[in-house]
């Protein structure tokens, strides 16, 4: 590999600051830009990262590995060239070896990752091996046999390593092949719209159209969402659409980039660009939908890698501008000021992931045609109960996208909880119309069945609930109800022991065991369930509760006051907490005690019937016996 250029440092010309300092800005800068997000928030969005900003941080943080990784692998590579001269190709070797260890961890980070492979091997040929494309095609269309430009191709040390590159990528594929499985992800329609358009010419169309608009939030990232799916950026359907211009734009821009980087006399004008673009283009080329289709239409974390190529680029653009001119200071100046905007827009952005509302609302400005901003904003505002405002967001969720099932569903619960039930029987109908294995939809569709007296429509909802989705403890809960509702005792405590089998710690099931068997009359088997509760969920105080009411009943009195007393601890402002234990009391004659939580009780519930009347009742026994002058 001596007959290399291994002379590294002329390929990108050398920083205007010294080396310490120049590494002393950009970490200052890398620190500005991402101190916000320690705690959790990113500043790259993801459709993935929206249920918490854990998700958040990690998906973030994996695009951060894998650019670290990424890095590291080409500058692996460039070491080898590096080693070659000073001891062998042995040494040299080791550092390609490396090169693909760090481009599988890169891989394992984030699936791009892998393209760093390609990139060594467009800077091995291209630029290291100063392979003239333009001189070869015009060699081959000349005819001439010479064509000492393909020596470098063929040397043995090039051959080699290009073995190595590629032996090293299908093992990684292989291995992702074991871990992931033989196929792509299934995607639908509204993850990706142009991708199931019926003509390839609206596919390619839009697929450029795309292209551009990463292009431009590479350029100038100020439109920034988090979700560009679900009607955000409407197709293209005619050459008469004035969103051609973008992609036309686009292509003249790369074409000239690539012709002066293919054409251009001079070797280190084209050796700076070829390695621009490859660093702009080849870790782009997983999410372009060239060869498998993708489950996102914009995505900015994909553009993490190709900045560093837009960063050469731009870079040597301005060196090459301020060669020509005698306005230095202008440029400088207006290179600053990009810097400082985009650090600024970074901070900014960064501030908006730490707020699920801001960060959602700030998308309604971008996409304000994508149902699935409307959809999240709707569903923040149920999470913090207001339902009114949720409902008006979720309509529009529907509107912007009738088959949008997840938003009728949760517009159905929320009509639902507000007593609308035949709308909310309609909504959920018709999203399990359009999505039949919707399994949460056909549970909620059962309860609200359930709630207007249909019980057979509302076990048969249940029922297929349960068959799309085997393991579904909620539901099998749901089932027990109505099952009690009929008095179908024995069918609703089965129901709720398959929900604790599948689900141990679910209160709710437990708690209607026993409170069913307690009713029924079956003492014994209450408290055996109650304790088998218990030693599963120790600290549930409803459990306590529930258990504390049937020991009361079998008469152990003792034990029923400490599971009362323990659930009373944990949770004080539970009204029947104190009233029943004024009961168990009241029954074991400890009239004061009695008296004492049964004024608690009405304290925190004055309209609760059962303790008023136990009350009074009291008070009279207690009257009573002071006139006996007990």
């Amino acid at each position: 590999m001596a007959e290399l250029d291994a002379d590294l440092d002329h390929i990108i010309p050398s920083s205007v600051l010294p080396p310490f300092w120049a590494k002393l800005v950009v970490g200052f800068v890398s620190l500005l830009c991402f101190a916000r997000s320690y705690d959790g928030d990113f500043v790259f969005d993801d459709s993935e990262a929206i249920v918490n900003n854990k998700v958040a941080g990690v998906v973030g943080r994996a695009d951060l590995l894998c650019a670290l990784f990424f890095s590291l692998s080409f500058l692996g590579y460039c070491k080898a060239f590096r080693e070659s001269n000073k001891e062998g190709t042995r040494s040299s070797t080791f550092w390609v070896l490396l090169s693909i260890f760090l481009g599988a961890v890169a891989m394992l980070c984030k699936e791009q990752g892998i393209t760093v492979l390609g990139l060594n091997a467009v800077f091995d040929i291209l630029v290291i091996g100063k392979f003239n494309v333009l001189e070869v095609v015009q060699k081959v269309l000349r005819k001439d046999k010479s064509l000492e430009n393909l020596g470098t191709v063929r040397s043995g040390g090039l051959l080699f390593r290009m073995i190595l590159l590629t032996s090293g990528g299908a093992g990684m594929l292989y291995v992702r092949w074991r871990i992931m499985g033989t196929g792509p992800p299934a995607f639908t329609e509204v993850d990706n719209p142009a991708s199931f358009a019926d003509s390839i010419l609206v596919r390619a169309i839009n697929y450029n159209y795309y292209y551009s608009l990463n292009a431009w939030l590479l350029l100038c990232p100020w439109w920034l969402c988090f979700d560009w799916s679900m009607g955000c950026i409407p197709l293209i359907k005619s050459v008469g659409d004035l969103r051609v211009i973008a992609l036309a734009a686009l292509w003249l821009c790369l074409i000239g980039l690539i012709c002066q980087a293919l054409c251009s006399e001079d070797s280190s004008k084209r050796r700076i660009l070829t390695l621009g673009l490859g660093f702009l283009v080849i870790p782009f080329l997983p999410a372009s939908n060239l060869f498998f289709r993708v489950g996102f239409v914009v995505a900015e974390r994909v553009l993490y890698l190709p900045s560093a190529g837009y960063c050469v680029l731009l870079t040597f653009g301005f060196g090459a501008l301020s060669k020509h001119t005698k306005k230095k200071k202008f440029i400088s100046a207006f290179v600053l000021g990009i810097l400082f905007i985009n650090a600024l827009r970074c901070v900014i952005r960064s501030g908006e992931w730490r707020n699920e509302d801001q960060l959602f609302r700030s998308a309604l400005s971008v996409c304000p045609l994508n149902a699935k901003v409307h959809y999240n904003i709707g569903k923040n505002l149920a999470d913090k109960g207001n339902q009114t405002a949720a409902i008006q967001y979720y309509r529009e969720a529907v509107r912007l996208n009738p088959k949008y099932v997840h938003a009728m569903n949760n517009l159905g619960n929320i009509l639902k909880e507000r007593n609308e039930l035949q709308e909310a029987e309609e909504l959920l109908s018709l999203a399990v119309q359009i999505q039949p294995d919707f399994a949460a939809a056909w549970m909620n569709l059962g309860i609200v069945q359930n709630s207007l007296k249909r019980f057979e429509a509302a076990e048969q909802s249940y029922r297929t609930a349960i068959r799309h989705r085997k393991k579904y403890p909620d539901c099998y809960y749901n089932l027990g109800r109505l099952y009690a509702d009929l008095n179908r005792h024995v069918d609703a405590l089965n129901a709720w022991r398959n929900a604790t089998v599948l689900k141990p710690e679910h209160s709710l099931a437990w708690n209607n065991m026993i409170i069913l068997l307690d009713s029924t009359g079956n003492l014994a088997q209450a408290e055996a369930v109650g304790r088998e509760a218990l030693e599963l969920i120790p600290n549930d105080h409803s459990l306590m509760f529930s258990l504390a009411n049937v020991l009361g009943k079998s008469q152990k009195y003792k034990e029923s006051e400490a599971l009362f007393l323990k659930a009373i601890k944990a949770n004080p402002n539970v009204a029947s907490y104190h009233g029943n234990l004024g009961v168990l009391y009241h029954r074991w004659g400890h009239l004061e005690s009695a008296k004492k939580h049964y004024e608690i009780s009405l304290q925190l519930d004055p309209t609760a019937p059962g303790t008023k009347e136990n009350y009074g009742l009291l008070r009279r026994k207690l009257e009573q016996m002071q006139k006996k002058g007990v």
